[in-house]
């Protein structure tokens, strides 16, 4: 008979094999914290949670939305409701009041659980049951629980969270995404990563983006412990690399660009750099450019990984990872990484005949949230998801050539954003880069570039279209550039360029 792949199965796997494994060490000295805890009394945690919620009254199907930096609570909750056929919505908590809210009122969640170093921020915001995660009003909720709880039985297409989408334009979605997609993609993602027993996860990725790529259910699934960080800086993450014997992180590449200058700074003190040679870094959601994956490799001496997908996929598509054998010196290593790299196991990848990537999978979601017209946009004849990027696929492998929407048509020629940023990240003092079309006219519209500045670094415009102009055809190069202190970014690290045009 068929038996359904439900999110229980990694629970299940953890409390039998890895009871007394360490599953998580918590950000210490914030309120509510819970320490360092084993498989087991993460598990009890979440037995307890459960029944909390029968107590409420909360059944089955309902919404339990969650607005929290990374935590071992969050962990608690994904657990505590995904195996008893909850929902889960984890919130963006970089978002503003109205936004959460929208969210919540949009999922019709029943319960809201709200980090304490929020909830003044988020006051307005209110379910039918709003608890503040403090360690005493939320006290009740992640207690120890008896293992004796009966699970219901959960149908593998049952929603099991809705992930809305931050997204590069200004309307929320929310994803559904079922028990097998999860299942599929924690499975099939942790398989591509080499993920074993001897890993140390620590969560630079926000636990809300896509529930962390799937990577708690695939530690749990392995007994992996998680090291928790709730503020990303360079120098506090290598501290934790080095403390915990961290091998394995994901991240945006404003991640990456944090690590690579502490792990600069430790090493002109004369310093090691902590996990050279045994780290790996899974870097995401936006492009990382060559010359960044360059620097980072030589300076930190980890493996850069490359992934690529969508909320909608669950999230991951493609995972690229160029090994040592291959003889690549480091700039041959990072041209090779900036591709989405191949699909991973039950994906399928098709590029339509306007260069759109077309993906079909198990792990594509069921639908936007309420909005099945938005749901029937996304969708192609056949099961196939039009994914906005356009790309390439060349000997069984994926290169985004841009999104779609972010191609600057200058003169009947079109211009990726991409390759121009990419040009402008390897000038010596530029930090960030981003580039979107200006209407222009005579040519329709010609690149514009906004750019940030390493540190103690400076450089004008006229220097740095003249630096384009030396490696790019010149009507790919900015016509104007203006200087921030900062790219406004989502969570995943995509630039917002819709807030640049805006500007």
């Amino acid at each position: 008979m068929p038996i359904p792949l439900t999110v229980s199965d990694f629970a299940y796997r953890a409390r039998l094999v890895h009871r007394d494994r360490l599953a998580v060490v918590d950000e210490p000295g914030v309120p509510g914290a819970l320490g360092r805890l084993t498989y087991g009394e993460l598990l009890a945690r979440a037995d307890g949670m459960a029944a909390e919620l029968d107590r409420m009254g909360v059944a089955a199907g309902a919404r339990v939305a969650i607005v929290s930096p990374n935590s071992a609570k969050f962990l608690v909750a994904l657990l505590a409701t995904l195996t008893t056929g909850r929902v889960l919505v984890p919130v963006n908590f970089r978002l503003a009041a109205a936004e959460v809210a929208f969210i919540v009122g949009d999922a019709e969640a029943e319960v809201v659980l709200i980090d304490p170093e929020l909830d003044g921020a988020l006051r307005t915001v209110g379910a039918v049951h709003r608890i503040v995660m403090d360690g005493e009003a939320d006290a009740a909720l992640f207690a120890p629980g008896g293992e004796g709880a009966e699970r219901p039985e959960v149908p593998e297409d049952a929603p099991a969270t809705i992930n809305y989408t931050s997204g590069t334009t200004a309307d929320p979605k929310g994803v559904v995404l079922t028990h097998r997609q999860h299942w599929v993609n924690a499975v099939t993602f942790g398989w591509e990563l080499g993920l074993a027993e001897q890993d140390v996860y620590l969560h630079t990725l926000p636990q809300f983006h896509v529930n962390g790529w799937g990577m708690p259910l695939a530690t749990a699934a392995m007994g992996v412990p998680n090291v928790i960080v709730r503020t990303v800086r360079g120098d506090e993450i290598l501290r934790r690399v080095d403390a915990e014997g961290v091998t394995l992180l994901c991240g945006a590449s404003a991640v990456v660009a944090t690590i690579a200058e502490a792990a600069e700074a430790l090493a002109g003190s004369g310093a090691a750099v902590p996990g050279a040679g045994r780290v790996r870094m899974v870097s995401g959601g936006a492009a990382t450019p060559a010359a960044v994956i360059e620097r980072f490799e030589r300076l930190t001496g980890w493996e850069m990984i490359h992934a690529y997908g969508l909320t909608e996929t669950a999230p991951v598509l493609t995972v690229n990872r160029v090994p040592a054998r291959d003889g690549l010196d480091g700039a041959q290593r990072a041209e090779r990484l900036t591709r989405a790299g191949a699909p991973l196991l039950g994906v399928r990848l098709q590029v339509d005949e306007d260069g759109e990537l077309l993906a079909r999978s198990a792990k594509v979601f069921d639908g936007y949230w309420g909005r099945p017209d938005l749901t029937a946009r996304a969708m192609r004849d056949g099961g196939w998801l039009a994914t906005g990027d356009g790309a390439e696929l060349t000997d069984g492998s994926v290169r985004i050539t841009d999104r779609k929407k972010d191609v600057i048509i200058t003169g009947g020629e079109n211009v990726s954003s991409l390759e121009v940023e990419g040009c402008l990240h390897r000038h010596p003092a530029v930090a960030d880069a981003a580039v979107i079309g200006l209407p222009h006219e005579r040519w329709g519209e010609t690149p514009h570039a906004v750019v940030v500045l390493r540190d103690g670094e400076t450089a004008g415009e006229d220097e740095l279209i003249a630096f384009c102009r030396e490696h790019l055809t010149h009507f790919k190069c900015p016509t104007s550039i203006a200087f921030r202190d900062e790219l406004p970014r989502t969570a995943t690290g995509k630039v917002q360029k819709y807030r640049l045009r805006e500007e």
